[in-house]
């Protein structure tokens, strides 16, 4: 079985560390339209990227996923024939109303802000003609299998990184609050903010705590279960994330995905370091629904506070004695006080005392989390990890013959030869100077001499000869390249009736693709026109369920820092949490 890793990256040099590091596929920003506002590329570096990416057969995803005026439709068009022309392998999308533009035979995925959690909706992208679907971060195992079994597109699911408190596409919150639409590529991240909890005579029950700040995504436990369910994606999120954070997480992953099941592109990954998700950025993991329910909030901090390291023995004037695991002068360690995050960098280590840059007020017993690692990272920064295609040579009287790891294979016709004297240092000279790829994408691992007569060759043509053959060899790779391609967009009639704000109809394109399908649309989006009691999250995180009171019937409101109040609604069949603006 073969499934896909896909990673994310905020520029060029993020996308072509994640294929050196693993990726089977990337997804990155264009220039516009993409649901990371500060993750943009030119076409000039997208076209550079599919080049690098198509040599191991990697594909390249670009975002268009955000919903469009008609004036941007018009230019959203104009830039997907420009993907399509330098080689981009799929578009992910949001707007319907792309649909109902003239569009190149590009391959549409699905959005997850089309909040896809329902079946009926993947079936319906499906029929339309979309070759991928990418599914809400919400979804139980159980559920991605029952979608997975009764459907025949492309399932992608996320399985690392930050997690939106509400269900993609569904949040209005930051452009209810300052205008930055989630669904414009714009939000301003409201969810990691202090809000205080209230009952509906006024009374505090949580006062100033990060309560809709979840902790981040970790499904490394269950990548044999999702596989066995027949998921064809693992998408990693962290778009706007750095270079060695994709170094390590990439490399995580492609490491576990190898145990279970066979990678959609070429090239073996030669590791020089240890990957260890625990050392990259979090906020705390969970496996949020995928099994029973567990812990997946964090109210202490939106930060980072990385891997548990041991806790402190005794404190002294200007430092600390500590027991757990080995340190190192300039890491960065840190600690709850009154359930806020604080910090601080080790200058020195003499034994088990640990002297910090400033001295903080801990205790004895205070649990220590280690977020920067400065060994880990020093190995993420000198990393010489490479990644090449795996080839085989055959040598024989008039040719040589050069096979890859996707059976494409080439030949050279070989000149007369005078005939070796020293029959074995020639045999010898010939495998020694075949296996040294050197810099190119290659790595040899069998060379097979059917000879009657030994050549004898200088070192130098040896060297030409495989020089030239691995040219025609990466030319033939880059021929038999297969992109995938779209179908007929179909008119099938949609699974409901209606659709309201939270359809997210921004432009008359996305109104006539609705209606085609038999569906009338009451309104459009929030971002259009605000919407009076419309929710602006609904969310799987339940406060009531969090506190441990699903059984009270309380009213309850957030209330945020500067004083304005949102009414919570319980939807318990669902276990739902939905806000509205009050006042």
């Amino acid at each position: 079985m073969k499934v896909e890793l896909l990673a994310p990256a905020k520029d060029l040099e993020c996308a072509i560390t994640a294929i050196n590091y693993g990726a089977d596929a990337v997804y990155i920003g264009a220039n516009a339209f993409g649901a990371r506002h500060n993750a943009t590329n030119s076409l000039e570096e997208i076209k550079r990227l599919v080049d690098y990416a198509h040599k191991f057969y990697v594909k390249v995803h670009v975002t268009i996923n955000t919903i469009l005026t008609n004036e941007e439709l018009k230019e959203a068009q104009k830039l997907i024939y420009n993907l399509y022309d330098i080689g981009v392998d799929a578009i992910i999308v949001q707007d319907m109303g792309l649909l109902e533009v003239d569009l190149p035979p590009i391959a549409l995925h699905a959005s997850t802000q089309c909040n896809n959690r329902d079946f009926e909706k993947v079936k319906f992208f499906e029929k339309t003609g979309f070759q991928r679907v990418i599914l809400a971060r919400e979804l139980s195992l159980n559920k991605i299998k029952e979608i997975c079994e009764n459907t025949n597109v492309e399932i992608e699911t996320f399985i690392h990184g930050a997690l939106c408190v509400s269900y993609s596409g569904q949040c209005y919150l930051s452009q209810s609050i300052g205008g930055r639409s989630a669904n414009r590529g714009e939000c301003g991240q409201p969810c990691r903010k202090k809000y205080s909890l209230l009952d509906d005579k006024g009374n505090y029950l949580i006062k100033n705590k990060h309560l809709l700040c979840l902790k981040d995504f970790n499904a490394s436990e269950n990548i044999e279960a999702l596989i066995n369910a027949g998921v064809k994606s693992f998408k990693i999120e962290g778009r706007l994330k750095d270079k060695n954070y994709i170094k390590n997480v990439v490399g995580f992953y492609r490491k576990l995905i190898d145990k279970y099941a066979q990678k959609t592109s070429s090239g073996k990954v030669f590791f020089d370091f240890e990957p260890n998700v625990n050392k990259a950025f979090n906020r705390g993991f969970t496996d949020y629904f995928l099994n029973n329910r567990n812990e997946i909030f964090n109210f202490n901090t939106p930060k980072s506070i990385g891997e548990k390291v041991g806790k402190i023995k005794e404190v002294y004037k200007n430092y600390f004695t500590f027991e757990g695991e080995k340190l190192s002068v300039q890491d960065g360690l840190c600690f709850f006080e009154n359930d806020e995050l604080n910090g601080f960098l080790i200058n020195k280590i003499e034994n088990d005392k640990i002297f910090p840059n400033k001295m903080p007020n801990i205790n004895r017993g205070t649990v220590l989390y280690r977020n920067i690692d400065i060994e880990f990272n020093k190995k993420l920064d000198i990393s010489k990890t490479t990644r090449k295609i795996k080839v085989d040579f055959i040598f024989t009287d008039n040719k040589l013959i050069a096979t890859d790891e996707d059976n494409n294979e080439v030949k050279i016709n070989l000149d007369d030869f005078e005939e070796a004297k020293n029959e074995i240092k020639a045999k010898q000279n010939i495998i020694e100077q075949l296996k040294k790829t050197g810099e190119s994408d290659f790595y040899v691992e069998n060379i097979e001499l059917k000879l009657i007569k030994i050549p004898f060759l200088p070192i130098s043509k040896i060297n030409e000869l495989r020089r030239n053959i691995l040219e025609l060899l990466m030319k033939e790779r880059l021929n038999n390249y297969k992109r995938p391609i779209s179908g007929e967009i179909k008119v099938i009639p949609y699974y409901k009736n209606e659709i309201d704000y939270k359809g997210n109809v921004h432009n008359d394109f996305a109104k006539l693709f609705y209606e085609k399908r038999n569906v009338k649309v009451k309104e459009f989006s929030f971002e259009t026109k605000p919407v009076k009691n419309a929710e602006l999250m609904r969310t799987k995180h339940c406060l009531k369920y969090a506190l441990g009171k699903c059984k009270s019937k309380d009213k309850l409101f957030l209330e945020d820092e500067f004083g304005k109040k949102y009414e919570l609604e319980f939807d318990c069949k669902n276990c739902e949490m939905v806000i509205k603006y009050t006042c």
